[in-house]
């Protein structure tokens, strides 16, 4: 009888070890994205892609526009999250600058998901990951569109204005970032990429433009961006941080988290909640995480 209840609780054991190991947890990219929120909402999916950029936007009229798809290594995952959320066709493509943990994974959605237009700044890199997201566009038959300052990208229900970048930069890739204003009734949300202080500066010449409920906070939390006069003219309620649990960067940097402490900003980060989606419904915005 003993030798039957032993036996018993040795499986018991097993089985529960089996449950508590680290390969049967799942990872952060395995992590479901929230349900899709009520029809007529613009609902924004700051994607986690761990230590890297992807935000999808779903307009009220159900048109989808995708910011930066993380690191090469994110590509599959970016698609999944987007058959996910039931994505067939994406109305517009952002790739913010040419960082490869911006744009590595688009090529791979581009190549997977039929998109309508594609916008980027006017610089070039010379990486094989730079010249995959050029083929990837080239093989749908469709030319980039240059970001800059002002223009805006035709959707129905929405206003999404670009507001940098706003002149030069030479080889400063982070400075040429693409960042996009969007607002929907009476909330706002900017997307800052890799915007540090030389941009930023460039873009407080027109502050009425700036002002959002939701911040992307620009650089993944680097203490280079989210300058104090820029933070304070675009006035958040929320801020959300794209970055990767233990990275070597040690982004967010402990100065900006003060920063966004002190201007009484909720932050979310993706390396601590997951995917965080925000939802609004022209007055006021919700957020889930999925962790």
């Amino acid at each position: 009888m003993k030798k039957h209840l032993y036996i018993v609780i040795g499986l018991i054991l097993v089985l529960l070890l089996a449950a508590c190991s680290p390969t049967s947890l799942p990872t952060a990219n395995q992590t479901t994205p929230p349900q899709q929120a009520a029809a007529g909402t613009l609902q924004v999916y700051y994607l986690d892609v761990g230590q890297g950029d992807s935000t999808l936007i779903r307009t009220p009229k159900n048109q989808f526009v995708l910011i930066d798809g993380g690191y090469n290594s994110q590509g599959k995952n970016v698609v999944k999250y987007l058959e996910q959320l039931g994505v067939k066709e994406l109305t517009a493509v952002i790739a913010t600058h040419p960082d490869a943990d911006h744009i590595g994974g688009l090529d791979t959605v581009i190549d997977a998901i039929p998109v309508k237009s594609v916008y980027a700044p006017k610089v070039s890199h010379t990486t094989n990951t730079y010249k995959d997201f050029l083929m990837a566009v080239k093989n749908r038959g469709l030319k980039i569109k240059s970001t800059k300052a002002g223009l805006q990208i035709p959707l129905d229900g929405v206003t999404a204005e670009f507001v940098a970048p706003v002149g030069e930069y030479g080889k400063d890739l982070n400075a040429w970032s693409a960042v996009l204003h969007l607002s929907f009734g009476n909330t706002s949300f900017l997307f800052t990429g890799d915007a540090e202080k030389k941009s930023e500066t460039d873009m407080l010449a027109h502050p009425n433009k700036l002002r959002a409920d939701v911040l992307k906070v620009g650089h993944h939390g680097s203490d280079t961006s989210t300058s104090p006069k820029f933070l304070t003219t675009v006035n958040p309620k929320y801020a959300v941080i794209s970055v990767g649990e233990g990275n070597k960067y040690g982004h967010p940097k402990e100065a900006v988290m003060e920063r966004l402490k002190k201007a009484k900003v909720s932050v979310y980060r993706t390396d601590k909640n997951g995917t965080v989606t925000a939802i609004s419904d022209g007055t006021n915005i919700k957020f889930e995480t999925v962790r």
